[in-house]
This record gives C-alpha cells, structure tokens and sequence, in this order.
C-alpha cells in the first residue's frame, strides 16, 4: 500500500520523477538512477566535478581540474565557454551572482558580479522597449570581473591558463545545437537590427542552424587583449595577483573600455568609459540560515532569489514535510504558500543596498518567519498578502522622478548556472545572465560581446514609487542566487539554476528534495516543478497569482490544488521550468555526485 500510494502522489513538485512511467514492481526494486524517465545519470568525481548549461563549458571547466587547477580557477574557463556554449543566456558582457566555499579558511563568500546603470540614464525619457532592449537597456558589464576578481583571489592559474580554450573555440567554431539554433531564428528580428550582431548569428542574413559553426574571432579578440596585458605585467617582474589586475583593467580602464565608450557614443547610447571604470566586484557577507541542520548560504542584495530560499526554508521548516510525503498535496500547497509570502516581502524591501536601507536581518529573522506564517492557512489558498514589517524596514519608500511604466511584463529566463568542486574540497556556484533572450541584442563595436539589458522591467520595477525604480548609478535587481549547504561545518550541497523570475522558487524546491526527502542530485533536479506567476506582477499585492506546473503530476493532485483554491495551469510536459545544477557531497563517505537538468543542455563531468 505505501508503494502504491507512492505512485498515485509522488509526481508533484517535491516527488520523483518517474512515478508515471513506472510499474509497482519495478518502483520497489530498480534504484532510483536507472529508472525509465530518468534522462540523466549521475556523474561521480573523486577527485572534481563540474556540472553547468552546456557540454562545451563544462568540458573547459574539467580541462582546468585535470590540469591540477582549482574551482576557481575552473570558474574562469567555465564562464568564459558558457558565452559560446549558450551566448543567448549568458556572456561576459552580463552580470550575475557567485556563492563559494574557501576550504582552506572554511567560509562562505558571496560574490557580486552586478553592474550599475550608467549615470547618464534619465528615466523620464525612458520607455518599456528601451528598458528592455537596444543601445540604452545595457548596465555596466560585471561578469567579466567577477571571473577575473575570483582567480586573482583564490585561484592559482594565469589569465592566460583559463582563457585558452574559450579563445580556441571563439576562433575555430564549433557546432552549435538544436536549442541555440531555436534561439537564433526566434530573436532573429532583433539580431538583425545591429550589423555587429547580424555577423556572428546571422551570417549572409540567415540564421544559423543546428550543426553549423559558430565563430566570434572578435571575442577570441578580447580574451587575447587580457591575456596580453597579464603577460606584459609578467615580463616587468609584477606578481600572479598584479598581473591578473592589470588584465582587469585593461577592460574596465583601457582600450576594451574605451572602444564600449566608442561605440555607445557613434550609436545613441549612454553607457561611458567612465561607467565601466568605476565598477568593482564586490565580495560580501553571504545570506545566511539553518534548515534542518543544515546551514543554508546564498547571495543578498541586489539578488533577491537568496532571500527567497532562505526566507522560504524558515516558514516551512515548522512542516513536517517528510510525513506529508514527498508530492503529497500538503506538503505542495505549503511549498506554493512559502514563495508566496516570502516574494511578497523581497519585492517590497530588496533593492540595491546604496540607494535604500535593506531591512535584511529583519527578513530572514525567525521572528518575522514566525509572524509570517500566521498568514499560512493549511487548507486553503491565501490571497498575494501585502509587506510584513521586518526589524529595520524603513518608515516610507522614496520616490523617483520617471514614468510609472507598464506592470504586464514578462518576465526573462534566459540566463545560465554552473557549478563545481575540486579535489581541495573547495565549489563554486555561479549564476551568470545577458537578462533577456541575447540581452539587449547588441554586440558591442569589434569587442565581440553581446551586452546585457540590465534595466529590463521586472529587475527593475514600473512603479517610480518602488524602491527598486530604475535610476542612474543604481544596481537593478538579478534574481540569481547560487546556493552553498554545509552540514556539521563540511559541505553537503552547491546548486544553482537559470530561470528569471523562477530561480529562487526552483532552488527553494531542490532544497526541500534534496534535505526533507533525501533525493539523489538527478532525481532532486529531474522531479517535476511549479513556479508561480503573479499578474500583473510580484510588486502588487493582491496580484493574481497562477501555479504553472510540469504536466508529469497527476490529475489528481492539480484537483486536490484547484479544491485548496489554487489556480493552477498545467504545462506540457516537462515545462521547462528552471535548468538546475547540483553537486552533493556524501558526508559519510565524502563521495561526490553531481547531476545536470536535462531540461536544457546541462550536463555534468568529473574524474
């Protein structure tokens, strides 16, 4: 009876994924890893693992490792591969969020790779499309640095080392697949706008198409200019951290930067020289709470998918998810009613630190968890409630000078993950985006780089009255937000994943797989997903709020949804809800697995 009960309810969010494909007979004596339904195998690593978006970036990331490199040094080559491997997701030119583990000193750092929007935007003159897309949505490259920032810190290889492959494979080509292929014909009106653009994706005016080669010597271009400068430092007797610097700035001081300045200058735009120049990674305090014993870090503002895991894990720990059953609709329903609660508080308070007291303590306090979940009704579907009040929330919101823009948007899922973890014992998480499908769509002069579009509405609000308007200087909102788990001091986890608007809901519920019902990586990442949709938005309350979930569930668990007051929509098949990334370290053995989301390109490697 326990099996069979099993298999009527488990295909639900927090469930396995192959209750539907499965025998009665077969669910009791196959593991879970070998499965019908399971497109994925584990990938184990002695020795180190990486797990990303795309083979090609993994592979430069494993090349690192086999080398006698570092996580961090492997993040460089990951990061610089993923701009070719998926340049429709992610680049250099983008921004995003690092969570790292230091074996050495035992700690937990968040790196911030977010740009600023340039100082001489006027939000009065903006508008949704220019926000959202051209020479005038990009915001201050921060990814770059941040790859650069972190070898200089913990990484033992040369510039030169971890760029190599990249600079390889942007030269002689390589074959895209089917899912940029996709990407390139469904963006092709907006590639073509910009010549710079039109030549890489585009070329004789046609996209291209599965199989064909994909070149950008002018990114090779840039990669060799950074790898000049470190070697030009080298040769005048510099140390590794030096040389490594004066490739940092050949970007965001010399003549990379002055040809973005150019270039946004010849073409309407605003971002400067000087924007770029004064950039800087920035290393922080991770967000931090306990789950079940287990410690929970992630990245705080101007990310606010951290807050919305760790936010999320303290309303739903008082749940004793494990009786519920994994899939069971209770434990779901709790789920849903978690991100529901904990967005409708990020989305009032979260934005950037410089311009607005962040009320973080306060947020992720067990006191406002506790006061929060007085909202939770097990039975039955709240409305989208208003704020709470977190110690240190700010009496009023300031108000800016601009338009109230359009609040129907949607949101953007076109970013990437990657993860790893080396023979040290150190890992890396790492969410980079562009933001939009190819960003803004522009390939900046003869850099080789699509630019991000930062200012997009939803990173950044519509509302003039919300702390998180667009203004000049001010760091939008990403929702990135790798995740590091440590239990008894030693780590346990690192995962991450792509998907806007849906990261930190996908990663709450990895969390909840991974701790509460104890799933293997592939199983936790391949089990169906829900994410909620809110219209107009996250930023009103009261908003409608619509569960989309994986059409793997039963149709018995979507009744016992819609009975509770959800209104759900059911998407086709796997949905493609999120790509996520996980490695787990067993703490008994110390063994290392790491899976990869067959809902993309993701795949995994070690050795």
């Amino acid at each position: 009876m326990r099996i069979r009960r099993l298999l009527l309810t488990s295909a639900a969010v927090l469930a396995c994924g192959t209750a539907l494909v499965i025998g009665q007979q077969q669910a009791a004596e196959a593991p879970a890893s070998l499965r019908p339904g399971f497109t994925r195998p584990a990938v184990a690593g002695l020795n180190g693992l990486v797990t990303s978006g795309h083979p090609i970036a993994s592979s430069a990331g494993l090349q690192i490792l086999l080398k006698g490199g570092n996580a961090f040094d492997a993040a460089a080559a990951v990061g610089s591969m993923a701009a070719l491997g998926e340049p429709e997701m992610n680049g250099i030119g983008g921004n995003g969020f690092m969570t790292v583990y230091h074996k050495g000193t035992g700690k937990v750092w968040s790196l911030s790779m977010a740009g600023a929007a340039p100082k001489g935007i006027v939000p009065a003159d903006m508008t949704p499309e220019t926000l959202n897309a051209g020479m005038k949505a990009g915001i201050v490259p921060g990814n770059i640095g941040g790859y650069l920032i972190q070898l200089q810190r913990f990484g033992t290889m040369k510039v030169a080392d971890v760029f190599a492959t990249a600079i390889d494979y942007a030269e002689k080509g390589y074959p895209i697949d089917p899912m940029l292929a996709a990407s390139i014909a469904r963006g092709r009106n907006n590639l073509a706008k910009y010549p710079t653009t039109a030549k890489i994706f585009l070329p004789n005016g046609e996209p291209l198409k599965a199989g064909d080669l994909l070149k950008n010597p002018d990114y090779a271009a840039t990669l060799r200019k950074m790898v000049e400068a470190e070697a030009q430092a080298l040769k005048k007797g510099a140390s590794r951290e030096a040389a490594i610097q004066a490739a940092y700035d050949r970007f965001y001081k010399g003549d990379i930067a002055q040809e973005i300045d150019r270039f946004f200058k010849a073409n309407g735009g605003v971002l400067t020289a000087a924007d770029l120049a004064a950039y800087k990674p920035e290393w922080q305090e991770p967000l931090h709470t306990t789950y079940r014993g287990h410690d929970v870090y992630s990245n705080p503002a101007t990310s606010r998918g951290g807050f919305e895991v760790l936010m999320g894990a303290n309303l739903i720990e008082t749940v004793d998810l494990k009786a519920a059953g994994p899939g069971s609709p209770a434990a779901l329903h709790a789920a849903i009613e978690a991100i529901k609660i904990s967005k409708s508080d990020i989305y009032r308070y979260v934005a950037d630190p410089a311009f607005v007291s962040v009320p973080q303590a306060g947020l992720i306090s067990r006191r406002f968890a506790d006061e929060r979940r007085k909202l939770f009704d097990p039975a039955k579907a709240i409305l989208y409630p208003p704020a709470g009040l977190p110690d240190g929330s700010p009496a009023s919101s300031p108000r800016a000078q601009g338009p109230a823009f359009d609040d129907n948007y949607d949101g953007e899922l076109h970013t990437t993950s990657f993860e790893i973890v080396d023979k040290f014992g150190n890992a890396v998480g790492c969410t980079p985006t562009l933001g939009g499908l190819f960003g803004n769509n522009v390939v900046v002069g003869n850099t080789g780089l699509l630019l991000n579009n930062g200012m997009r509405i939803g990173s950044t609000s519509p509302y003039p009255t919300d702390v998180n308007y667009v203004g000049p200087g001010k760091i939008p909102i990403l929702n990135n937000s790798p995740v590091v788990v440590l239990k008894d001091g030693a780590l346990a986890f690192v995962f991450g994943t792509p998907g806007g608007e849906t990261i930190g809901q996908t990663e709450f519920q990895v969390l909840l797989n991974l701790v509460d019902f104890q799933m293997p990586v592939q199983e936790a990442i391949e089990a169906p997903r829900f994410v909620l949709d809110a219209k107009p938005n996250f930023y009103k309350p009261g908003a409608a709020i619509t569960v989309q979930i994986e059409g793997r569930v039963p149709a018995a668990t979507i009744a016992a949804l819609k009975d509770m007051g959800h209104t759900v929509q059911v998407l086709p098949g796997w949905g493609s809800l999120g790509h996520m990334q996980v490695i787990r370290v067993d703490p008994k053995t110390g063994a290392r697995t790491a899976g990869a989301d067959p809902r993309r390109t993701g795949y995994a490697m070690g050795y």
